[in-house]
Parts: structure tokens; C-alpha cells; sequence
């Protein structure tokens, strides 16, 4: 028998939805306090951000430090016995400095930017965030909080489990009252998995903080006072007057943003609208304490909980961006999320995980998810359909995405797609830094599975396409061939998505169109793609910039430069990287000429799996080419002697199926390597350059037949 619950994978999605929609709706007025925010807005019952004109579905660090960190498990063996050292060393593999998930506000001033500086030192954790090295004051803001909810995610029923990941998490970057709140709030949400009771919650959460901490003074505290308060706005005024900002040091400390939590729950133990309602009016770190809350409630609740009241999840459609130097993640949707989490708890558990319909990317299983699809809205589409989850229609499965459409005729389509690369809605993305790749390539296979509803009153035509950006970044398409839909009718739908000349795809989808005036329902069943990809990145024009943004710049600094050169790194210390791909690469050739003209070492890199996991081919100065695996530290598999001078151009390649690794160098193979000991079996590629500056020509990537 499983130690799972039954409902554990649509809880883990309520969770992560919960984050998400905690964090958009407290996003646009992060740091206003109480007052600012009943002036100007009033209480916040549903999503502001058009009335503040900005976009709601954002970068920010709370989801990409959630839904990165806790990737440390997978990277390490899924072992309950992780260590903080170990989580550490998954910050600076996926954290780009200066650039992704965290607030880079300066040692000193943002924890977590002080914390990664002293692991980029060599100082381990859990020393890199201990308040013996960094203060008081530093050591105790809100980050170590905000990042917590995946250990609990993972650990269904298992408070003890979480408790202890999440300390090892928070102690990274954190310590004292912050490291407390963490580990209270981790139990909390392990423990709703199975324990629908919040004052049970609270009472368990006393067991794993030290009786005479803040955080448990405070907790208790607050649930004495609302029990005789019985109005949130008279005990939140009593937690200004005991815990407010002006009591504690530093810009955003987890002491008040934790009594706001508490707040929430204490009052709204069952109202995921009213409990949100309190966490954002109070004010303060208002997305941190939303996010918190909301993903504590989505598990608690359940999705009927959040879809009690307003509808939260149609505007949001399952999407989030995790930008790290996995640039291929970076693009996903909260379904997709949901069950990587679910694969990572159960091998932790030591449980085999059954992927919903065969692990296809899309294929919405999760009651009420669409996975980012969305009908298109070009003049030729505008007003011809809409998307929803259905039930009963699965051939594969339970779930289908139902695409519904009216008004189709020649001339008017409708195309219902999800993206796969930054669209141009997201090109100016304001805060946090937006890297990204590419999910989908030239040379994949896309296979979908399809079916016309049997009311339909007239066949359909069905057929995948691919938007990208073409000439001078305008959006472009390329399509397979359409199937004809009788109603009733079911087809699997393939395609070869051709080559584009290097330009990016940024979404991916299924049109419909007909030769008479036609309405209906067509069902999405899944949808994929697999294999290598067979691309050539290169200068895509003058006045085109989305296929310099495909590539993760993880350098100190990136040129782009011209049609025979268009890449170029300038590193000054340390190892720099310009990364492009996903992590389910696997069994290919990356080929480019390099141009060294002042570098220790400098190549090319292949199952990039990050900054700290990867195979690199490397000219090293003095007269030496290397096969180097990087993992957590470089190692040498391979090398030779071989005479090159600065400004040198040499053609490179480097194949990699499995952990076998062959090297070419001018067109002959010089060095081969069998990596016995964690081969990295796929990944993205990569061009390196240490301390110096290096040029490449257009990288070429091609299957391994």
C-alpha cells in the first residue's frame, strides 16, 4: 500500500497553484502598507494588476527559488538525509548571478545575494547563512520562508521529513528567527496533506521551533488574540503595535511577514479568498506572505477550496517561469511542475511514480488545468473560441483540453496554443530577469493525440503549427499537415518540425479551420515531442534579437556579433557560459569553430545540466585540449597534447550518448572517455570560456544516428 494519499498529485497542484496565485495577486503592490493599501485600493478580494497596469503573471523570486531549490533533491539522489552543504551547491549550479531568482540589492542588504556570495567563495553552507557571519539582522529576513513550500510539497503527511529539509534549506541563507518560521511553516503544510484541523496545525508546528523563540511567542499570541478579538483589523493592529517593521531591523524581516501569515490562517482557516484577503490588505511583504498562505491552503483545501470563490485560475492558465541557468525550465506551467514534485516525493519515498498518459508533457490530467493554452487573438481569430478542461473524454486518460470554436470559416481559424520560449507579451518583463530557452526545436518530433467532439454538426481540419519569431522578430509560422475530422472522429497527429534558421519557436499549438461555416468541439488528448534537436544557431539578422535571448547568458559578459562570428564571451575570472537547450537532450553532436583570443580554457559543453554539471570539450592554455566533466568541480576525463595559439581558429566537436564522450578536433578525433561515475546521460549545450575572451562561429547540433 502506498504511503501516498489517494488525492496526494491534485494536492500538490492545489499547492503549487496556490503559490502562484498568492504570489501574482500580492505582486503589484509588494512592500505598501496597510493603510496605502485600503487608501488606494481598498481590500484586496481578487487580482489588481491591471488597475496598477501591470501584467500578472511575472517573474519573482518566491516561485523560482520554491521551484528550484528543492530540485537539489533530484540532483543529489533524492536521499532524505540531503544535506544544507549539498542544497548549496544547487544554488550556484542554477542561480546566474546578478541576473536570476534572487533580489540582487548587495552584501549586506539582500540575504540571499549575501548568502551566494559566500558560497561562491568556497564558504559551504550551512556557515554561508549563519548569523555568526553575516549578523543578526541579515540573517533573519523573510527569504529563508518564501522558498520552503516544495520540501513540504514532497513530504505528504511527513512533518518530521520536512521539518528537516527545510531547516537544512533555510540555513543556506538564513538563520535564527528566519530559519524558526521556515521549519514551522514546511510542518505545517507537510502535515495538511492529512490534517484538516488548523489549530491541530498550529499545535504541531509548537514541536519543531524552541519554546522560547519569537516565532512561537508570536504564534501563540495571535491565536489568543483573535479568538477574543473576533476582527482581523483589531489584531492585525495589536501585531503592528508588538511585531511591525519598526521593531526589527533590515528591510523585510520574517518576524512581522510571519505574523501576517499566521493572521491569515488564524482567522481564515477555511476561506482560501478571505484568508488571501488578510495576508495582501495587511500589507508588507505582501506576495511573500500570500504566496505562503495560499499554498498552505491550496494543499490543506484542495482545489474545491480554491475554486470556492472567484475564479483565481483562468486568468493564470497554469503558467509560471523558473529563469535559472537550466534555461529549458524556465517556460513550464504548474501542471508540468506539479508532477515533478510528485516524481521527486516518491522517490524519496522509495515508491515507483506512474506519470499521467506515459509522461507526456501536456496532457491534462489535473481537474481544471489547460497548461498555458490559451486561443489566439490576431485579427483572423479573434472571438472564435475558448479552452477548458473536460472530463470523460480521455482516451488515455480522465482529462482532456476541450477546445471549443464557432464562427469558423475560410479565412477565420482558430489556433489554441501554449508557450514554448518568451512571448512577446513577456519580451519587457518587469523585476526579476526573465532567461530562458527554447522548449521545442527544428528536428523534434511533435505527436498529439486529437478528437472531434460527436455533436459536431460538420467535419474540422486539425493540424500542429509553431509560431516563431521571423524576420526582424515579427511572429511567424510553420505547420504540419492538417487531418480531417469527421465527428466522432480520433487521430494522432505527427510532424517534424522543420528547420527556421535558428530563430526561436515561442509557442506551440493545434489550428482548426473548415471550408464552410463550422462550430464544435475538438478534444486535445496530449501532446509532446522528443528526440535531439537538428538545428544550426547562428546571426539570424540585424535587426533580430529574440535568438540572442535564447541563449542563458551565465558570463560575466556576452557579445553577439555578426554572421561568421556570432558569439563571443569575455571572462575575467572564474568560467563563463553561454547555455542553450533542455535537460532532455540526449545523444547528439554539438560542433562550432572557436576562436580563443585570450583564454585559460575555452570549447564547448554538452549535458548542460546548469553551471556546475556538464562535459566540456576545452582548448587549455598551454598546447592541451581536455575532455573535462564539471560536476560540482571539474574533473579531467581525457586529454592531449595539442599545439594552438590565441586568435587560432579551431573547429571543435563533441559527442556525447549515455556518458560516452568523443572529441574532435580540425575534423579528426582526438580524445574519447566513458564517464562510469554519474554520467550526465542529457542536457543542454554550451559555450565556455575561462578568463579571457573567445569567439565561436554558428553552433551546429545534430542527432547521433
Amino acid at each position: 500500500m502506498s504511503r501516498f494519499p489517494s488525492d496526494y498529485l491534485e494536492r500538490v497542484y492545489a499547492g503549487v497553484l496556490g503559490k502562484l496565485i498568492g504570489v501574482y495577486l500580492g505582486r503589484p503592490f509588494e512592500g505598501w502598507g496597510y493603510r496605502q493599501i485600503l487608501e488606494r485600493l481598498g481590500p484586496i478580494r481578487y487580482y489588481v494588476h491591471e488597475r496598477l497596469e501591470k501584467p500578472l503573471v511575472v517573474t519573482d523570486d518566491d516561485i523560482s527559488g520554491t521551484f528550484t531549490f528543492v530540485r537539489a533533491l533530484e540532483d543529489f539522489g533524492c536521499r532524505a538525509d540531503l544535506s544544507a552543504a549539498e542544497i548549496g551547491r544547487t544554488w550556484l549550479n542554477y542561480i546566474v548571478e546578478d541576473r536570476a531568482i534572487l533580489w540582487w540589492g548587495g552584501m549586506g542588504a539582500s540575504t540571499e545575494h549575501t548568502a551566494f556570495a559566500r558560497l561562491k567563495k568556497g564558504i559551504a553552507a550551512p556557515r554561508s547563512g549563519s548569523m555568526e557571519l553575516n549578523g543578526q539582522v541579515v540573517a533573519e529576513q523573510i527569504g529563508a520562508q518564501i522558498f520552503i513550500d516544495g520540501w513540504a510539497l514532497v513530504c505528504p503527511g511527513d512533518p518530521e521529513r520536512a521539518a528537516a529539509l527545510a531547516e537544512r534549506a533555510a540555513r543556506v541563507s538564513h538563520d535564527g528567527e528566519a530559519v524558526h518560521g521556515a521549519v514551522a511553516l514546511a510542518a505545517m503544510e507537510a502535515q495538511a496533506f492529512v490534517e484538516p484541523d488548523m489549530d491541530k496545525l498550529f499545535d504541531l508546528a509548537r514541536r519543531f521551533v524552541p519554546a522560547d523563540c519569537v516565532i512561537r511567542r508570536l504564534t501563540d499570541e495571535i491565536r489568543d488574540w483573535a479568538r477574543a478579538d473576533r476582527d482581523w483589523e483589531k489584531t492585525f493592529a495589536r501585531i503592528e503595535a508588538a511585531y511591525g517593521y519598526d521593531k526589527f531591523g533590515g528591510g523585510c524581516h520574517m518576524v512581522p511577514n510571519h505574523a501576517v501569515i499566521v493572521l491569515a490562517l488564524a482567522y481564515a482557516p477555511d476561506d482560501f479568498q478571505q484568508a488571501l484577503l488578510i495576508a495582501n490588505t495587511a500589507g508588507w511583504d505582501t506576495d511573500c506572505n500570500s504566496g505562503n498562505v495560499g499554498c498552505l491552503l491550496g494543499i490543506k483545501l484542495g482545489l474545491k477550496g480554491l475554486d470556492a470563490g472567484p475564479d483565481w485560475r483562468q486568468p493564470v492558465a497554469d503558467r509560471l517561469f523558473l529563469p535559472t541557468a537550466d534555461g529549458g525550465r524556465c517556460v513550464t506551467d504548474a501542471a508540468r511542475e506539479t508532477c515533478e514534485l510528485a516524481k521527486t516525493a516518491h522517490a524519496l519515498y522509495g515508491e515507483p511514480f506512474a506519470a499521467p498518459k506515459g509522461g507526456a508533457r501536456f496532457h491534462f490530467e489535473l481537474p481544471g488545468s489547460v497548461q498555458g493554452f490559451a486561443f489566439e487573438e490576431s485579427p483572423e481569430c479573434r472571438c472564435i473560441g475558448a479552452v477548458w478542461n473536460a472530463a470523460g473524454h480521455g482516451a488515455a486518460g480522465r482529462r482532456r483540453l476541450a477546445l471549443g470554436y464557432n464562427g469558423l470559416a475560410p479565412g477565420r481559424a482558430a489556433r489554441a496554443a501554449t508557450p514554448t520560449f518568451i512571448a512577446p507579451d513577456a519580451a519587457k518583463m518587469p523585476g526579476y530577469g526573465l532567461l530562458a530557452s527554447p522548449t521545442l526545436y527544428p528536428g523534434q518530433t511533435l505527436r498529439a493525440a486529437v478528437e472531434a467532439d460527436a455533436h459536431n454538426a460538420q467535419p474540422v481540419n486539425a493540424g500542429l503549427y509553431v509560431r516563431y519569431y521571423g524576420e526582424q522578430d515579427r511572429p511567424a509560422y510553420a505547420r504540419g499537415e492538417p487531418r480531417a475530422l469527421a465527428p466522432g472522429a480520433r487521430a494522432e497527429l505527427e510532424w517534424l518540425v522543420p528547420d527556421l534558421g535558428g530563430r526561436p519557436i515561442f509557442d506551440v499549438g493545434l489550428e482548426l479551420a473548415s471550408t464552410e461555416r463550422a462550430g464544435g468541439v475538438v478534444y486535445l488528448d496530449r501532446l509532446d515531442w522528443s528526440g535531439p534537436p537538428r538545428v544550426v544557431f547562428g546571426h539570424s539578422g540585424e535587426k533580430e534579437t529574440f535568438w540572442q535571448r535564447a541563449w542563458v547568458n551565465a558570463a560575466e559578459r556576452a557579445g553577439f556579433g555578426g554572421p561568421a562570428r556570432p558569439y563571443r564571451i569575455l571572462q575575467a575570472e572564474g568560467t563563463g557560459l553561454l547555455i542553450q537547450g533542455t535537460r532532455e537532450w540526449a545523444g547528439y553532436r554539438v560542433e562550432a569553430l572557436t576562436v580563443p583570443h585570450l583564454a585559460a580554457d575555452a570549447g564547448l559543453a554538452a549535458c548542460v545540466q546548469g553551471q556546475e554539471r556538464y562535459y566540456a570539450l576545452v582548448l587549455s592554455h598551454p598546447n592541451r585540449i581536455r575532455l573535462v566533466k564539471r560536476f560540482y568541480g571539474a574533473r579531467v576525463l581525457a586529454e592531449a597534447a595539442f599545439p594552438w595559439r590565441f586568435d587560432q581558429q579551431v573547429e571543435l566537436a563533441l559527442e556525447t550518448r549515455g556518458g560516452r564522450l568523443r572529441a574532435f578536433a580540425g575534423g579528426k578525433l582526438v580524445l574519447e572517455a566513458r564517464d562510469e561515475k554519474d554520467p550526465l546521460a542529457s542536457g543542454a549545450v554550451a559555450l565556455l570560456c575561462a578568463e579571457g575572451r573567445t569567439d565561436w562561429g554558428p553552433v551546429k547540433v545534430t542527432p547521433l544516428d
